[in-house]
């Protein structure tokens, strides 16, 4: 049977499985299956709750969204959050058959429900005003009948995530399951995170920026809170960036993840142990040079959880994930610091829940190939068993293109590593155009994981290569850093050599026919490449960054990741910020060029995109502008599927318009 190719609305079509979580005395496990509704246009998340031995059913039903679900710790309930109610809030049902109880009313909704040791109460998270905003039938303030000027006063004051910031902040409350009382834990204008709940039931650990100036004083800091007091203790030195906290099972240890900024935001996330009665804190993976946690780039799987760490039923050990050339694996820790490798794939390890007492897991891996599936690991065994095939009639039906990986020296000798795709119905000694693809970040890591843009591009008869220059993660604390203040330069270099090394090895590739696209970071880059090399007949740039003097300021991290990453300022380096603008070079741009962007892309402003379509335009270069409504710096991985859809085409479009050979 001929299989079909690949189109942008297959994403109506895959199916995401994410945030497994495993109970150990029924040895069930829940997780979250998410689908996209093409009638609907919207995203269907319910859970689903299987054992090793049988298939896994729905859990939750009805339309909206069913994600978080936590087990009560004797296995007899799963709490979870619910938008069938419209606002997101948690609701609890027994596991062998029932009616899902609503259990909290927030105004403003309520997430992240973590059960206390002994089952009767509930942590979450919830956005406050008041306390009033806690209580069911909080009265929903009235529309105002004439508008009233928002007036500003911190630095930070917008959010790509959540739009412009209100005098709400993220605290976490206690609910009683049995009064329905709630207690609200923390107050003020300050957000909270990272809840965790002592083994004892005395205590709650979470993160939070409590310095007296938060918006020039950045860092997480973690905090412990006695429950009964209220008093809370700072465990971490108002240095860094922390989260995912986890307890050990005998209380005497807080784990987490984060650093201490010493490369500012391209240090490498570490893994740390608090012990509460010394009040010593250690970083365990200080001579560990790889990145903590899964930052692969995918546009696939949203919801994705990072567990922190998974502690040992002695309290002696730990898993966690990290990222390492280009796969997401599974590493084992032990409090006196010896660190090895439990399950490292060439593929990519998006999610995981592990019985530490019998050392097996479920997890979820995705490759180049496979959208993702659940699979039963026994570390002890090497067992490795298929549990879910929720995408196996699809992946039947298409013909999917595998990425090849390929390693290079750059010209100074950096060794560099990326993948190439052939494309569909791939013909020994024909010649294809070829599209150069640059992640975003720039810290973070292109990897052995399904991505539907490659495919959709592959399909249409293109060469995809795609690499991780110098500043991604996955290759040490000296590669993710050697970007900073170079934006432009050896990162530049590095994906050329990308494109020369392709041209050198593969004689498939048509050298008059090549094109390059990314977005955020990856638009800058693309916005680079076009204004200093006229080798590419086409180029897409999104949600881009286009002048650094500009951006300085609008972004929602524009005060401060202008400094840390492009070492400019508006005060006395001014100029640097100029001389890595793609703006300014943009009289050299020969290339069509298309240009997309969210309207509310609050991280890389549509001002970036906008200013660039003009320049181009006025100067007569060849242009197109695409705006995306209601469309913030997510678009591509988690924003409106219609919208989602019509920017692969958009892409795949001018590629076939301005490259030639393209089927």
């Amino acid at each position: 049977m001929t299989k079909r190719k690949i189109e942008a609305n297959d994403l109506f079509r895959l199916t995401s499985l994410t945030d497994p979580q495993w109970e150990k005395h029924s040895r069930k496990f829940a997780y979250v299956q998410t689908t996209i509704s093409e009638e609907d246009n919207e995203y269907l998340s319910t859970i689903y709750v299987g054992s090793l031995d049988g298939a896994a059913k729905p859990f939750t039903s009805g339309k909206g969204r069913a994600t978080s679900p936590r087990w009560s710790p004797d296995g007899s309930r799963l709490a979870f959050v619910s938008t069938r109610n419209e606002k997101a809030q948690i609701y609890v049902m027994p596991v062998d058959g029932g009616e899902a109880e609503q259990v909290t009313f927030c105004k403003n909704g309520a997430g992240s429900p973590v059960w206390s040791p002994c089952g009767t109460k509930l942590l979450f998270s919830t956005a406050v005003e008041s306390e009033e905003d806690l209580k069911a039938g909080a009265k929903t303030e009235e529309k105002k009948k004439k508008p009233e000027p928002m007036v500003v006063e911190k630095l930070r004051y917008k959010s790509d995530a959540k739009g412009f910031l209100d005098k709400k902040n993220d605290h976490l409350a206690m609910l009683d399951l049995k009064t329905k009382e709630i207690t609200q834990l923390t107050q003020g204008d300050r957000d909270y995170g990272s809840p965790a709940w002592s083994p004892d039931g005395k205590k709650v650990a979470f993160v939070a920026n409590l310095e007296e100036n938060p918006d020039e004083v950045l860092v997480t800091d973690v905090y412990v809170m006695d429950l009964e007091s209220k008093e809370k203790k700072k465990v971490t030195h108002s240095n860094g960036f922390f989260s995912t906290i986890t307890w050990s099972p005998d209380g005497a240890f807080l784990g987490f993840l984060g650093h201490e900024k010493e490369f500012q935001s391209a240090t490498l996330t570490r893994v740390w142990v608090y012990q509460l009665e010394t009040e010593v804190l250690h970083c365990l993976t200080e001579n560990l040079d790889i990145e903590v946690g899964d930052v692969a780039i995918g546009d696939f799987h949203s919801g994705n959880v990072n567990p922190g760490l998974m502690w040992t039923e002695d309290s002696d050990g730990f898993y966690f994930l990290l990222s390492d050339q280009g796969g997401t694996g599974i590493y084992y820790g032990s409090i006196d610091g010896a660190m090895y490798p439990i399950h490292l794939p060439g593929e990519h390890v998006y999610g995981v829940s592990i019985l530490t007492d019998s050392h097996e897991a479920i997890v979820g891996i995705s490759s180049s190939t496979d959208p993702g599936e659940l699979y039963y690991l026994d570390f002890r065994s090497q067992k490795r068993e298929q549990l879910t095939h929720v995408n196996k009639a699809w992946k039947e039906e298409v013909e999917i293109s595998a990425a090849e990986p390929i390693s290079f020296k750059a010209p100074d000798g950096w060794d560099v590593h990326g993948w190439i795709m052939k494309p569909a119905g791939f013909e020994e000694g024909k010649k294809y155009p070829t599209i150069l693809e640059v992640h975003g970040g720039p810290h973070a890591m292109y990897a052995n994981t399904y991505f539907h843009e490659f495919q959709v591009l592959t399909s249409q008869g293109f060469v995809v290569l795609f690499t991780n220059p110098r500043g991604s993660h996955g290759y040490g604390q000296e590669f993710v850093d050697a970007v900073r203040g170079d934006y432009g330069g050896k990162d530049y270099i590095d994906v050329m050599s990308a494109m020369d090394y392709a041209l050198e090895t593969f004689d498939f590739i048509d050298e008059k026919n090549l094109g390059i696209t990314g977005g955020s970071y990856g638009g800058f880059m693309t916005n680079w490449a076009v204004a200093h090399t006229d080798r590419f007949k086409a180029a897409v740039t999104q949600r881009s960054i286009s002048n650094w003097l500009s951006f300085y300021g609008v972004s929602d991290i524009g005060y401060y990741f202008s400094e840390w990453e492009v070492k400019g300022n508006m005060e006395d380096k001014v100029e640097k910020l100029w001389d890595h603008s793609p703006i300014k070079y943009v009289a050299n741009v020969n290339t069509p060029l298309l240009i997309l962007h969210g309207e509310k892309d609050y991280r890389c402003p549509i001002e970036q995109a906008e200013q660039l379509f003009i320049a181009l335009k006025k100067q007569g270069k060849t242009t197109k502008f695409v705006r995306f409504p209601d469309s913030n710096h997510e678009l591509s991985r988690s924003g409106n599927p219609a919208l989602r859809v019509h920017r692969l085409n958009h892409i795949k479009n001018w590629f076939v318009e301005y490259l030639e050979g393209a089927e």
